[in-house]
């Protein structure tokens, strides 16, 4: 089994409803996003899957939440824009883009600072 994995950034604001503490106020972070997909086998050259599609497909994702202050995307109208809530999404998203054949996406990291970061994976 390959793993291929890319790394990404983006900045946004957000606020968390509900909230007890700081982050119910408008905040941004610079986040950092990581896309693990996985592959059984190579092609015909050897690679399982060219890291420039991976990368423009995230890129393509990533772009709707750039520069956004994300609790006012409509994707966030009925839930918070919590890092749990972004990676989610984010791997549901690219999951529609990238599984088929050998390929299948294996987990969404997003970091929103050097310390603090959310895993989302779906069991098999």
């Amino acid at each position: 089994m390959y793993e291929i994995e890319i790394e990404r950034t983006f900045s946004a604001a957000h606020r968390l409803r509900g909230y007890c503490g700081d982050c119910c106020n408008l905040h941004g972070h610079n986040y950092r996003i990581t896309v693990t997909v996985r592959s059984p086998k190579l092609d015909d050259i050897g690679i399982a899957l060219d890291f420039k599609k991976l990368k423009s497909e995230v890129d393509s994702l990533l772009a709707e939440f750039d520069h956004k202050n994300l609790s006012e995307l409509p994707v966030f109208a009925d839930t918070n824009p919590t890092s749990e809530n972004l990676a989610q999404l984010i791997y549901r998203r690219i999951s529609l883009k990238m599984n088929g054949g050998a390929i299948k996406v294996h987990r969404v990291r997003v970091g929103e600072s050097d310390t603090s970061a959310v895993t989302y994976f779906e069991e098999e």
